[in-house]
């Protein structure tokens, strides 16, 4: 184990440093990083002699790190560069601007009012006028003529407002969302060494020849070589894309990447490249600049250029030994390539082209049908107009007064037609929504600005909104519904329980010794207790609470570890089985000074206790422990504490005689056993005073509260009790992992989704669960069809393991505090107090989302309609509309614009916490809001008709109908424009409540933004009819005509109140809008248009997949046939299956060749055999993370072989991520049946592909008919 061992000298620090440059350039750093493996090894030998002499070169100590002198810092940074990635550069403003004038609407204008202003400068001779007909000559005076331009420029100005709105609104949202960015990477700190000192710094600071301590859960913010560590475990997927957890050591493999995540284990690294110089920061480079949104994307490119890299590494070396099962990550990126290697990089990109496009959330996937069928309704609307307009124009000059066409008239005809046509243009303007997606950006950019003071971090849109459809919430334990500040307060020691901490005279003192000895070296080094920050507070816990509790136990006991810690540091540790959640124990082996070893264990209490063989008795001697000792503990002591809700822990060694030699400390099942048990701590985490109130309110919210521990049965029942989540008299299940999936799996072990239903509607405590329980239970839930509605599941986690549950959660939260690097990568939300009662602030913000949309969609709709009917009938009716071009384009930015704005940002009420959660496919606008819409519309119109056709008598004034080409504004038109527009502003007000709720101003002070809004409007309204001028098509108005517009508009919120007094039950024909997409509705041939479109939405995925699975069929046939004449051949195969090259043998490598093959027979593994539910790799959406199971894996065709191959296999995801499995020795059935069958759409809608296959096989084998001996898979497999 010299693994620990360090090689050098302590004070090496000195003699290096009289030299001015460091003996090292960034260019050699930069090539020894590239290099893996035993080459690493013996690059370092070569050029530095050993890891010691690296350190020396860089001015270094391996044990007290850099001195931490600003000068040196700031020397090192400049050499070296800094731990900093550039983000790409954001679009600059002008860029949004041209984005938002690509918007096809917008176009059309721009073409007409440019269409428009030049025709309005020609004008025939006068005389000629008079035989144009009656519509084009008459008052005209010359000014008015001047003025034609008028019109088109202001349409042209107000074009070039809404872009500019659009695209200042883009701007800041991308700005919020880069401080967003900064934020998440500030909180980011990594413990380091300097001067001897352990502290914490940004990562940003990191620089080259830093001492890093890495453990557990870490994400390495740089590249760098490990000094030391223990059982240190790295995932290297993100840049391998092997899913095989790497281990460090000193002799095999030093070289740390950034980027990788850490799975077990801890150690320390000198820090040798940071930033654009680390291997994520090459990678960086070469995709020009840091990808900022999507993580996704980054990931698959960073393994694509690793494959490149990997690929000309093959060619220069055959002995990359770490890659030689380079299956990628998305192993079927294998399966779909064409097999001669070259072709590989355009199959690369047809594999980017298969990939799952971003994936719409709910809402926009909602909003966008809507959005589409309005702007159908629209463009038809518009359309007839214009035809309308078009012909009566047409029948009235040339038919009705009988003229023909002079060619003199010409361009005043076609200035009509053009008028015509802007006014058709307009009324599609109003008719789209454009402001439907900025309400939705808007209101979620709020939302997450604000959700910041609540303590949520959110790290993707749409999880905000996710998070209001909320139907089941799976919480941690420890840290979210308890403060996570963990005191042992009982312990059973020395044959004794003590009720309270006993005083150390009543401990025998050998007892006492061994206890602290090994509470001192068998928890982290990393964990500390501290002085408080402020008198008189309690100390700080630094660390791993459990362990924090030990340290704090021993401190009780009057006895100081940190001298222990002084006397024995980490690196003296002769082995440590760092704590993973198949041990559930954490062990260290000491050397003794006699050559004997010592093994201190600690763990949970029932697990220990069955490997304890003796007890220190009350005079400190050992006895024997037998089973029936140890049921008389578990039943006095281990029960009575956990049902106080305390954790329990058992605390134990073992001496290794020096006569025995030293054991095989590789096989761990006979190392921890035997054991002699010191004692047993009950561990108190007190429940956070707030959780139980926000439980009540989940609750009351109609969301399900589930408890995920890995705690013991009784604790987690007496805390769950403490909190709310069992009500006392109630039915409810509280069940144990094993007894979990003892349920839940049928004879053959596999997980039946009907078992699953029987249970999770009842479960609300799930005690000592895996990792894997967690994620079984999460898509259990997910995928069940019991309910009527699909369950929308949220998921909090903080440990590495919880990843992979966190990232199959709707909605994943990740704990600030305590995560790892890993749970926060994988989540949407970080909780940045970690407290369970933000979540249901979240909760509170997401509905908030969801209703400020529909309020929003109520007020534009109301306007839409109103807008589009009277442009529509008065342009029928006076052949021109009452509402002009400009004037529209102001009700649209109004409506648009400026309403979403104000609606968007309503803050949330407790109020939104007393109804259920809307289902998915619940739709945007209820029957409620339809009855609003249609009241408010009947109003509007009658009042706009009543104007239109009877104003000039009710004003006293002259008509505005049936003016001539250029005639100058009415006050009659204008009083029509005003009294709409302060319906619209009066309705505004109106639309904040949807539910049919009486009082519309409740909390309206609140929303200081939706005050200024209205108010604004309003001035600006007054701006324009008193001085728009021809502009605006507006005469000032005098005060008396103001105050009838006011009450006209003021109108339509008494109106309001008689819509709400009508029952919504009794209006039978009202209808719902704006459903979510259901699947069936996407007929074949738009599947082809998807194909190139840049969202694809779940339905639309489901079908794609029958094909792809087709074409991989025909692709593994294709190998196979490869592989069959590889072999008559007996050439190697590195060709046919494109496997990295390896250093095993070559017949080995047949071996493994064959059984790989065999296991890619059947297509469709994962739907008929036991093995392929057994593991959990088949319900893993992304192999990144990789647990390795509890329960043995059936063993594989030939067991020689079967350790080194299961990895490589059971990772390789296909492009779906749908997981192939381990192989079963006979072809799947299936394989003739799944192909052409249709895939059933099944109630997940992100599901993989094997599983909504799955739908259609329920039973396996049974289903399809089996292969026919002559078939042509199964001669191949004869012929293998």
């Amino acid at each position: 184990m010299a693994n620990n061992s360090y090689s050098g000298v302590k004070n090496s620090m000195v003699e290096a440093n009289h030299d001015g440059e460091f003996g090292c350039t960034l260019k050699e750093l930069r090539a020894l990083m590239e290099v893996r493996g035993t080459e690493a090894i013996t690059k370092i030998g070569e050029h530095y002699g050993d890891i010691q002499g690296l350190c020396n070169r860089l001015k270094t100590s391996p044990i007290d790190g850099l001195s931490g002198q600003p000068a040196d810092i700031e020397k090192r940074q400049t050499v070296f560069g800094k731990n900093f990635i550039p983000p790409k550069k954001p679009k600059t403003f002008l860029q949004l601007v041209w984005e938002a004038l690509q918007d096809v609407t917008l176009i059309i204008l721009e073409v007409a009012a440019v269409v428009s202003l030049g025709l309005s400068f020609y004008r025939p001779p006068d005389t000629e006028r008079e035989n144009c007909g009656k519509a084009a000559g008459g008052v005209e005076d010359e000014n008015e003529a001047e003025a034609g331009w008028i019109e088109g420029a202001a349409i042209l100005l107000s074009v070039i407002c809404v872009v500019l709105v659009t695209a200042f609104n883009d701007w800041s949202k991308e700005k919020q969302f880069r401080g967003l960015q900064s934020r998440i990477e500030q909180e980011q700190k990594f413990t380091v060494v300097r001067g001897g000192q352990v502290i914490q710094i940004p990562v940003a600071e990191i620089v080259v020849g830093d001492i890093a301590q890495v453990k557990y859960g870490d994400l390495l913010p740089a590249d760098g070589v490990f000094i030391q560590g223990n059982d240190l475990k790295i995932d290297e997927s993100s840049l391998t894309g092997e899913s095989d957890h790497v281990k460090k050591t000193l002799e095999k493999d030093p070289m740390l990447l950034s980027g990788t995540h850490v799975m077990e284990g801890s150690g320390k690294m000198v820090v040798t490249a940071v930033g654009v110089n680390s291997q994520t920061g090459i990678i960086f480079t070469l995709l020009g600049g840091g990808e900022e949104d999507d993580d996704d994307e980054e990931e698959k490119k960073k393994e694509k250029e690793e494959k490149k890299k990997q690929r000309k590494n093959k060619k220069q070396d055959g002995s990359v030994e770490n890659r030689k099962k380079a299956k990628a990550q998305d192993g079927a990126a294998m399966e779909m390539q064409p097999l001669n290697s070259d072709e590989g990089a355009d199959a690369e990109e047809k594999k980017k082209a298969n990939l799952p496009k971003k994936e719409k959330s709910v809402l926009q996937g909602k909003l966008t049908k809507l959005a589409v069928q309005i702007g159908k309704a629209g463009l038809v609307m518009s359309a007839i107009t214009v035809i309308i307009l078009v012909v009566l124009f047409v029948v009235d000059t040339f038919w009705v007064q009988n003229l023909s066409w002079v060619k003199q008239c010409t361009p005043i005809y076609i200035q009509f037609f053009v008028k015509f046509f802007i006014i058709g243009v307009t009324v599609l303007v109003v008719a789209v929504p454009e402001g439907l997606p900025l309400a939705v950006t808007i209101s979620l950019a709020y939302s997450v600005k604000k959700m910041m003071k609540d303590n949520n971090l959110v790290r993707h849109l749409d999880a905000c909104e996710t998070m209001g459809n909320a139907t089941a919430i799976c919480s941690d334990k420890t840290g979210t519904l308890t403060m996570n500040r963990m005191t042992v307060v009982q312990a059973h020691i020395a044959e004794k329980h003590y009720k309270k901490v006993p005083e150390p005279e009543n401990i025998p003192s050998s007892t006492l010794d061994i206890l602290v000895l090994g509470i001192a070296v068998n928890c982290a080094y990393t964990t500390k207790i501290m002085p408080p920050e402020k008198e008189g507070g309690l100390p700080r816990q630094v660390g791993n609470k459990t362990e924090c509790a030990l340290l704090g136990f021993s401190t009780d006991l009057k006895r100081d570890y940190q001298a222990i810690r002084n006397e024995i540091p980490e690196e003296k540790l002769y082995k440590v089985y760092t704590f993973n959640s198949v041990r559930k124990s954490m062990s260290t082996v000491l050397k003794m000074a006699d050559g004997s070893y010592r093994m201190f264990s600690k763990g949970a209490s029932e697990i220990l206790l069955k490997k304890c063989y003796k007890i220190l008795t009350a005079n400190g001697e050992p006895k024997v422990f037998r089973p029936r000792d140890r049921d008389d503990l578990v039943k006095k002591v281990i029960e009575p504490m956990a049902s106080e809700g305390l954790r329990t822990i058992c605390l134990g060694y073992r001496d290794f005689p020096a006569t025995d030699g030293e054991p095989d400390w590789d096989n761990e099942n006979d190392i921890l056993t035997g054991l002699t048990c010191i004692c047993v701590v009950g561990i108190e985490d007190p429940v956070r005073p707030e959780v139980p109130d926000a439980i009540r309110k989940c609750q009351r919210a109609g969301i399900t509260v589930r408890m995920v521990t890995g705690d013991n049965i009784n604790t987690a029942r007496a805390i769950a009790t403490k909190c709310g989540i069992l009500q006392p008299g109630d039915d409810f299940l509280c069940l144990e992992g094993k007894e979990f999936n003892r349920r839940i799996r049928n004879e053959k072990g596999e997980i039946e989704q009907e078992r699953i239903d029987k249970i999770w509607p009842k479960l609300r405590v799930l005690a000592r669960s895996s990792p894997t329980d967690k994620h079984t239970l999460v898509k259990g839930i997910i995928d069940s069809t019991v309910a009527e509605q699909r369950q929308v599941v949220a998921v909090t986690g903080d440990g590495t393991n919880d990843g992979p549950a966190l990232k199959k959660a709707d909605v994943g939260f990740a704990m600030g505090i305590a995560g790892t690097d890993v749970a926060k990568e994988a989540s949407d939300i970080i909780l940045t107090d970690d407290n369970f009662s933000s979540i249901v602030k979240a909760v509170m913000w997401g509905r908030n989302v969801y209703d400020s949309i529909s309020k929003f969609l109520q007020f534009q709709l109301t306007v839409n309609v109103v807008a589009v009917i009277v442009a529509f009938t008065g342009a029928c009716i006076t052949q021109d509309s009452p509402l002009k071009a400009v004037q529209m384009l102001w009700v649209n930015l109004i409506m648009d614009t400026f309403a979403s704005l104000a609606l968007a940002t309503e803050p949330p009420t407790e109020a939104l916490l007393l109804r259920k959660p809307y289902g998915r496919n619940k739709p945007l606008i209820s029957r409620t809001m339809m009855k609003n819409i249609l009241g408010q519309g009947v109003y509007q119109l009658i009042i706009i008709f009543t104007l239109l056709f009877a104003g000039e008598k009710l004003f006293d004034i002259d008509s505005g109908r049936n003016a001539p080409l250029h005639a100058p504004p009415s006050e009659h038109y204008t009083i029509v424009f005003n009294t709409f527009v302060m319906m619209q502003l009066f309705n505004e007000i109106n639309a904040r409540k949807i539910h049919g709720e009486r009082n519309v101003f409740e909390g309206i002070f609140n929303n200081p933004i939706f005050c200024s809004i209205v108010f604004g409007t309003f001035i600006i309204q007054i701006v324009i009819v008193q001085f728009g001028g021809k502009p605006f098509s507006c005469v000032s108005l005098t005060i008396d005509q103001w105050l009838w517009c006011t009450f006209l508009g003021f109108g339509s919120l008494l109106w309001g109140q008689v819509i709400s007094s009508i029952p919504t039950s009794r209006l039978k024909f009202l209808k719902t809008a704006g459903h979510g997409t259901q699947k069936e509705e996407i007929p074949d041939e738009e599947l082809e248009e998807l194909e190139d479109m840049d969202e694809i939405d779940h339905a639309e995925r489901e079908l794609r997949r029958g094909q792809i699975l087709w074409f991989r069929g025909l692709n593994r046939i294709q190998t196979q046939m490869d592989v069959v004449s590889a072999f008559q051949s007996g050439t190697s195969f590195q060709g046919a299956l494109r496997r990295q090259a390896s250093n095993s043998s070559q017949q080995q490598h047949d071996i493994r060749v064959v059984k790989a093959f065999r296991s890619s027979i059947s297509l469709y593994e994962g739907l008929e055999k036991p093995e392929s539910r057994s593991s959990i790799h088949n319900f893993m959406t992304h192999p990144e993370f990789r647990i390795e199971d509890s329960e043995p894996h059936i063993p594989l065709i030939d067991d020689t072989d079967a350790e080194d191959d299961a990895p490589t296999k059971r990772n390789s995801a296909s492009p779906r991520n749908a997981t192939p499995t381990p192989p079963s020795p006979t072809p799947s059935p299936a394989t003739t049946v799944a192909p052409t069958t249709p895939v059933s759409p099944s109630p997940n809608q992100n599901n993989n592909a094997v599983e909504s296959s799955n739908h259609l096989l329920p039973e396996g084998p049974k289903s399809g008919a089996p292969l026919a001996p002559g078939s042509p898979l199964h001669s191949l497999e004869t012929s293998l």
